[in-house]
Order: structure tokens, then sequence, then C-alpha cells
């Protein structure tokens, strides 16, 4: 019975990631488009489809691990202005699109409370609240985690805006091998790796919680 709950708690879990992804992937695009690069919309990336994000072995790890990754957005910073300053914007955008979403979740529950104020708990109610909290949650892991300077995260491109060439060039002639320690990392270090994600996103969540919720306060 446990194991079939745990089961079905997964497959919970996977609707705000492969939901949240795409918007993620998506904003990657979208600001790598506004700079002047196509790359992405001439590849039918500029979508929220999750089809055309989803990368296989990111989602069978969200499935597993509950961390992974969409398929990289084709970028070319050759077409950006300010090339650092361009790579820079893109890679940020990923994660600050999940941030965003994860805002825009702590309103709309910080709304379902108002509602609760006059009304009773009911299972739809209750479902909601578990969803609201879900998406805010995932959200934040997601930004946290892409944002963690390992290839082919974005965290990886964000050292590329940042790092003189010759540095960067260096870090990614190693971009395999520190990308597969990471992956036996997670696979073999689950539970103390999920232990620094919590440490970290536990305040972060706490702080975008109560902004949600202050702007909702302002307007009840």
């Amino acid at each position: 019975m446990n194991k079939l709950w745990n089961a079905v708690s997964d497959l919970v879990y996977m609707i705000p990631v492969v939901l949240s992804l795409p918007f993620h992937e998506f904003a990657h695009a979208f600001v790598s488009y506004k700079l002047g690069d196509p790359t992405a919309k001439e590849q039918g990336r500029l979508t929220l489809n999750p089809l055309k994000h989803l990368d296989p072995l990111g989602t069978l790890l969200m499935f597993l691990a509950h961390i992974g990754w969409a398929k990289p957005v084709p970028i070319n910073p050759l077409y950006y202005k300010n090339r650092k300053l361009g790579t820079l914007l893109v890679a940020l955008a990923g994660p600050f699109s999940n941030l965003l979403l994860s805002f825009l979740f702590s309103i709309f529950l910080g709304i379902l409370n108002v509602y609760l104020l006059n009304h009773d708990l009911n299972g739809f109610t209750i479902a909601l609240i578990n969803i609201f909290y879900l998406f805010i949650h995932v959200n934040v892991y997601l930004a946290i985690f892409n944002l963690i300077p390992v290839p082919p995260l974005d965290g990886s491109k964000v050292l590329g805006g940042i790092l003189p060439d010759q540095k960067y060039w260096s870090f990614l002639q190693y971009e395999r091998t520190i990308g597969l320690i990471f992956l036996l990392v997670i696979i073999f270090f689950r539970a103390q790796f999920s232990m620094v994600l919590n440490f970290i996103a536990s305040p972060i969540i706490r702080v975008v919680m109560k902004a949600g919720f202050g702007l909702v306060d302002l307007f009840a």
C-alpha cells in the first residue's frame, strides 16, 4: 500500500514539474529571441509545449529522484550586441521564471486563504492548497537546482557570462567529466543532496510565500 501511495505521490509531483519546465525553457528562448537570436524560434523552442522541451533522462530523474532537467534551448550568442551580458541574461531567465511562477502560485494560495476565512474547507479546496504548495516548492527547487554551475545546467552558462573567455573554455574542457560526477552524486547521495537543497530552498520559499500573501493582503 505504501509503495502504491509513493507511486501516486510521484505522479502528482510530476504535474507541476511537467508544466513548469516548459515555462523555464520558454523563458530562455524568449529572452534570447528578444536579444536578437532567432535560433530557438527556428528550432521550434519558442513554445510552451512540454513535448518540445522535456529531456528523457532529465524527466526520468525527476520521477526517480525529484531532480532533473529539460533539453537545453539552443542559442547563438553571436547575435547579441553584448555577448557576455546576453549569455548571462539568457541563462538567468530560466531560474527567474521559476521564481516568478513560485510567487504567482503563492498569490493564488493567498487568495484561497482569504476565501477560506469565510468558507469551510472541502475536498476541492484541500486539493487546491496542496497543488499550490507543490507548485511553489517545485519551482523554487528548480530555480536553485538549475543555478548549480554544472553542465548542462543554467549555472554553467552563468559562468560563461561572468568568467573571462579563457577560463570558461578551460572549464568546458571538463564539462563531460563534471557532468558525469554530478550525476553520480545525485544517484548515490540523493538523501544528502536533497538535504542541501532543502537547506537552501526553505528560506527562499518562506520569503516568496510571505511576499505573495503580503500582496494579497494589500487588496483584501
